[in-house]
């Protein structure tokens, strides 16, 4: 491709991006540590100020959704700021967030029994600009409704992660990125004991950007991908379907 049709195209993307809120702003940055990961998202960073769902469909994926999910959000946190985590049914062990360097005493849990009232505080949530990010916990999530969160993060600059356990359909939604988080067995090296988390981590869904599919652990304060263990969504289906 010659030089000036690539500029074009590069200037091109980084007016869609900056349209769609989705261009990473100076100082704004959420770096994985996993380059490979990283360059499946537009500008090839994760995209800060928009809404990510999480999609569990058992126990075991939930709780290593949870894993994941308190990685990333400790990286947004840093050294300081408070998370709202929102749910019915909590699928974390709030003192398990030590294991990602998070006190869980930053961590303000909100436990609602209605789902209209997790939505609810979610998007409330959503909307205070002081916070780095915001998890909700729930089944359900319409179209509609994950407009409404978009569209409060678009305002606010705050991250959303939503947690989808056992929803009744893989419905279409307004989020930025689709995920499924599956737990890998760790290796504990020369020492008895429990190793470090270890999950299969698969990007469904990026808008503007590329689904892929990779095994990341995290260990020593940062996430790694588990080298040579970079596979594709295609392949995990197929592996299912065999």
């Amino acid at each position: 491709m010659q030089p000036a049709k690539q500029d074009i195209i590069q200037q091109l993307q980084k007016e869609v991006l900056a349209m769609q809120r989705l261009k990473r702003g100076a100082g704004h940055i959420l770096s994985t540590g996993l380059r490979e990961v990283e360059k499946a998202f537009p500008d090839q960073a994760f995209p800060l100020g928009a809404v990510h769902e999480f999609i569990s469909n058992a126990k075991a994926d939930a709780a290593a959704t949870s894993g994941f999910m308190a990685g990333l959000i400790s990286q947004l946190m840093q050294k300081s700021g408070t998370v709202v985590w929102v749910s019915t049914r909590r699928t974390i062990f709030p003192p398990a967030l030590a294991v990602f360097g998070i006190d869980p005493g930053r961590i303000i849990f909100i436990d609602l029994w209605r789902q209209k009232d997790v939505l609810w505080a979610i998007e409330e949530a959503l909307k205070c600009s002081a916070l780095p990010a915001v998890i909700g916990e729930l089944s359900e999530l319409s179209f509609t409704e994950s407009r409404r969160l978009q569209l409060a993060v678009e305002q606010s600059r705050v991250t959303g992660f939503i947690h989808r356990y056992n929803p009744k359909s893989e419905n279409i939604t307004a989020c930025v990125t689709r995920w499924k988080i599956q737990p890998l067995m760790s290796e504990t090296g020369s020492m008895p004991g429990v190793g470090f988390p270890r999950w299969n981590v698969q990007l469904l869904k990026v808008r503007n950007g590329k689904p892929g599919a990779w095994q990341i652990e995290w260990s020593e304060g940062s996430f790694k991908q588990v080298a040579g263990q970079d596979i594709s969504v295609a392949a995990i289906q197929k592996r299912k379907a065999g």
